[in-house]
């Protein structure tokens, strides 16, 4: 009896770390998800930034020739 009873609780045991690598795996996903997001916008904005740049630079440029 005593040994079915350290089985369960070693099973049991178990099963919770289980789901603590499952749940902290989850995580470190979500976490690569939200970097990979970041990465994406930064580079849109990035990219608005240079447009934006350009357009100031032939607004200053088109001032100057007149």
């Amino acid at each position: 009896m005593r040994k079915l009873i350290v089985v369960i609780v070693v099973f049991a045991l178990a099963g919770c770390g289980v789901e603590t690598v499952t749940t902290a795996a989850t995580g470190a996903a979500i976490k690569k998800q939200e970097i990979e997001e970041g990465k994406k916008t930064m580079n849109q904005v990035e990219q608005k930034v240079g447009q934006a740049m350009e357009q100031v630079q032939q607004r200053a440029e088109k001032d100057a020739d007149k």
